[in-house]
């Protein structure tokens, strides 16, 4: 496979976003830069893209490059905001710089300890790997989604992953927010877990979609301390909305 450009990969990811997430056949090739003719040519002479009719289009093998590149991008999103704690603004182009380290196989070590995350911070597809059809699980990963933490295993919520705005809205209603400090209870017949003073229970779907960024047994008492209620006040419990699977 012929070494990329910095650029050549960038120009791949911008013709990846305006065809196959917006659904378009091709771009303009005048929506192409001028400082982007270098790295056009590097793409065509690769086989990559073709141009008809003044427009811009990803061939089939260029498809598959350009998905790795967004792939690598998103992942290094997430593995900026859930483990390294940046976030803000800045995320995409630290992400930018940072994407091209994970090539080469590395980003397949890294989607299995975030989880083989689904989403990027910003909502988009994680285009999944050849990691994700086969779960491969690390030694210990950096996030798990809820329902394969252990009993008593606590974390900070990394992100929420529904498919559906309302549930999304309610799970944000109960709590569920990046940065919240969450603990399993237990898993069976149910998934019961605390954030803050309350208690929920929900069913495995619901527990598949609350990713949780893990902590060292050290750090659990940081948790803890801050999830104590004040002196007097009861911890309250109440079931989730979602009806449990029978």
């Amino acid at each position: 496979m012929m070494e990329l450009e910095e650029k050549a990969e960038e120009l791949l990811e911008t013709l990846w976003l305006g065809t196959e997430e917006r659904n378009e056949e091709s771009l303009p090739l005048e929506n192409i830069a001028e400082a982007e003719k270098e790295p056009l040519s590097q793409l065509l002479k690769a086989g990559y893209i073709a141009l008809s009719d003044d427009r811009v289009r990803l061939t089939e093998r260029g498809r598959t490059i350009a998905r790795n590149v967004v792939r690598r991008h998103r992942l290094a999103e997430r593995l900026l905001v859930d483990v390294l704690g940046t976030g803000g603004m800045l995320t995409h182009e630290k992400a930018c710089r940072f994407e091209h380290l994970l090539d080469r196989g590395l980003d397949e070590s890294i989607c299995a300890l975030l989880g083989h995350p689904k989403i990027c911070p910003h909502g988009k597809p994680i285009p999944p790997g050849k990691c994700c059809q086969l779960k491969r699980t690390p030694a210990r990963k950096l996030v798990s989604s809820l329902s394969q933490l252990a009993q008593g295993q606590m974390g900070k919520v990394a992100y929420v992953y529904a498919s559906e705005s309302g549930k999304l809205q309610k799970l944000m209603a109960m709590g569920i927010l990046p940065g919240a400090p969450i603990t399993l209870i237990q898993s069976f017949p149910s998934y019961v877990f605390k954030v803050g003073e309350t208690q929920f229970a929900v069913d495995k779907e619901i527990a598949d979609s609350i990713y949780v960024r893990l902590v060292e047994p050290e750090d659990a008492g940081e948790i803890i301390e801050k999830e104590l209620p004040e002196p007097g006040r009861k911890l309250r419990w109440r079931f989730g909305w979602w009806p449990r699977r029978k």
